[in-house]
C-alpha cells in the first residue's frame, strides 16, 4: 500500500489532514468494485425540521461491537465487518495510530446525492472524536465552514483512494457537507471510521 504526503488543511480551532493517495489506484479500483457489491446498502427516511423524506444517499453501518449509531432520528444497527472493510480499517489505523470500532458507509449514486451541513458530534462519539473518511470512486467536493467565524471556510476535492482525517475540536467548531452538483459524476463510496465504545 502506498502512503503519500499529508496536507494539513490549517483549520482554525480544529485539525484536518488530507492524504490524497492513501491507496494506490489499482487497489482503490478493486475496493470500489467489491464494496459496491458486498456492502448491504439501505436508504433510510430522514426527518429534518419536521419533514420526513428519503435520505439522499445510501448507507450502511458496520462494527466490531453491537453499539447502535443514531443521527437525525435514524438509529442504525451494525453488521459485522466484511473482509474488505477490515483490511481498509487496519490500513487506516496504521496511519492514524487509532483503533476504530465502527464504520458508517455512504454511497453517493450521482450528483443529486448529497450530505447537508452537519458536525459528527453525537454523544456516542465522545468529546473531540477522530473521524477517518476514506473515498473510493468519483471525486466530490467537500466543504467545511466554522460555526461562528464566518470568514473561516475550506473546500477540498476528495479523490479516489484518499483519506481525510478530522480530529481535535473540529466537530465542535466546524460543520461540513457534500453538496449536490449538476456535473455528471459517477458513484462514490465514502467510509467514515469512528469510535463508538458505549
Amino acid at each position: 500500500m502506498l502512503f503519500n504526503e499529508a496536507i494539513n488543511l490549517q483549520l482554525k480551532d480544529g485539525e484536518a489532514i488530507y492524504y490524497p493517495e492513501c491507496f494506490q489506484k489499482k487497489e482503490a479500483d478493486t475496493y470500489f468494485k467489491s464494496l459496491l457489491k458486498t456492502i448491504n446498502w439501505q436508504q433510510d427516511n430522514i426527518t429534518l425540521f419536521g419533514k420526513t423524506h428519503a435520505q439522499p444517499r445510501l448507507t450502511a453501518l458496520y462494527a466490531n461491537n453491537n453499539n447502535t449509531y443514531s443521527y437525525s432520528n435514524i438509529t442504525m444497527h451494525p453488521k459485522v465487518f466484511t473482509k474488505e472493510l477490515l483490511e481498509i480499517k487496519q490500513h487506516i489505523e496504521s496511519i492514524c495510530n487509532v483503533h476504530f470500532t465502527t464504520c458508517l458507509a455512504n454511497l453517493y449514486r450521482n450528483g443529486k446525492d448529497s450530505n447537508g451541513w452537519h458536525a459528527d458530534n453525537e454523544k456516542a462519539l465522545g468529546k473531540n472524536p477522530i473521524i477517518a473518511s476514506v473515498s473510493f470512486g468519483a471525486t466530490r467536493s467537500f466543504h467545511l465552514k466554522h460555526k461562528t467565524k464566518k470568514e473561516q471556510k475550506c473546500k477540498i476535492n476528495l479523490e479516489h483512494g484518499s483519506l481525510l482525517l478530522m480530529k481535535g475540536a473540529t466537530q465542535e467548531n466546524w460543520v461540513h457537507q457534500i453538496p449536490k452538483t449538476k456535473k455528471e459524476v459517477g458513484e462514490r463510496i465514502n467510509l467514515t471510521f469512528r469510535i463508538i465504545s458505549k
